[in-house]
């Protein structure tokens, strides 16, 4: 079958390559594609990757077309969440209880999200049913955000520090409160950008307690006049630079989950005060929310309407407008919380 797809690199060079997808294998289904979420990993490698082409796109959903002859449960005409890496269930870590270790993982082969139809194995395909399918795709980054949020695992009314205003950070804003926590600090920049204001703006509409822009000289202060001892937990969603604003308002035995990558040459390594982490027993903990394991539970949240997917998802694309709206993106000309790239 002929597939048209998404591939890109640095300085917004994005291909768009007709490729031959074999007929799906004995486990496997293909999919059409429906909506697909532009994903800030997918704005990275536009912007700063500097190598061989990437695929786009991961934050799937779509309807199953056909299903390999081992294939059980799902059946042509089905909606799906497609995982884009599934735990295997048989290897060590799996078998111990622990997927979040899994190393031999379902995976969509390098085929990007940002196209017409996909290969995925039937252990990936969370079907679905009852919200519309771009809504659907918000539930790959709302998992990441679960994945974050448990990990820090806020304790009951709570105070938390969330870094960085995009999707992600915003979705772990209104995940931690779902959670439990009593307040939330969303630090972010000023409002310069139409995107910056649109995102600060939401995050009052999500219920967070204060913004915070940490461009201002003692940010810090505005948290700790109201929480002295500084926050219980702290989730850093922006570049690796961004975990020392989080060590700033963290207190004493708190817990500083962090999730946010870079991919400009350097900008993933940081320094810290690794003595004041030790003294002030300082969890650290990396979140990386693959193989995929929240998406029903993500799912049901966007059923549901406890998560507002209607507020993230802002502007839509396809093929031929994609890169425009991409560039706008990263140069923050639009209101953009989402981008969601629609094939047509």
């Amino acid at each position: 079958m002929k597939n048209r797809a998404l591939f890109g690199r640095k300085y917004l060079d994005i291909q768009i390559r007709d490729l031959e997808l074999p007929a799906p294998g004995p486990t496997q289904a293909l999919i059409e594609i429906k909506a697909c979420g532009v994903c800030g990993t997918d704005l990275n490698f536009i912007r700063d990757w500097e190598e061989d082409y990437m695929p786009l796109g991961h934050e799937i959903a779509g309807v199953v077309l056909e299903t390999g002859s081992a294939v059980t449960g799902i059946k042509p005409g089905t909606k799906v969440i497609v995982e884009d890496c599934t735990m295997c269930g048989g290897c060590p870590d799996c078998k111990a209880g622990h997927p979040e270790l899994c190393r031999r993982m379902h995976s969509i082969n390098g085929v990007p999200g940002m196209g017409k139809y996909i290969l995925a194995d039937q252990a990936a395909l969370v079907p679905f049913d009852g919200v519309d399918f771009r809504f659907a795709a918000l539930t790959e980054p709302l998992a990441v955000a679960c994945c974050a949020v448990l990990s820090a695992d806020i304790p009951l009314g709570g105070t938390v520090a969330v870094v960085g205003p995009g999707p992600i950070g915003l979705l772990c804003a209104k995940v931690c409160l779902l959670r439990g926590a009593g307040r939330v600090f969303l630090l972010g920049h000023r409002n310069v950008t139409p995107a910056q204001k649109a995102r600060l703006e939401l995050a009052e509409k999500l219920g967070c307690h204060k913004i915070v822009l940490t461009e201002k000289k003692d940010w810090e202060k505005e948290i700790l006049a109201e929480c002295p001892s500084g926050v219980d937990r702290v989730i850093v969603t922006s570049p690796p630079r961004s975990i020392d604003d989080g060590l700033k308002v963290i207190r004493y035995g708190g817990t500083v989950v962090f999730l946010g990558l870079s991919f400009k040459p350097g900008e993933n390594l940081i320094s810290f005060d690794v003595n004041h982490a030790i003294f002030n027993k300082i969890t650290l903990k990396p979140s990386f929310a693959e193989p995929a394991i929240n998406f029903p539970l993500s799912f049901e949240l966007i059923r549901s309407g406890a998560v507002p997917a209607e507020l993230f998802q802002t502007h839509f694309c396809a093929f031929d407008d994609c890169r425009s709206l991409f560039g706008s993106v990263l140069k923050g000309e639009l209101p953009v919380i989402k981008p969601v790239f629609l094939p047509k």
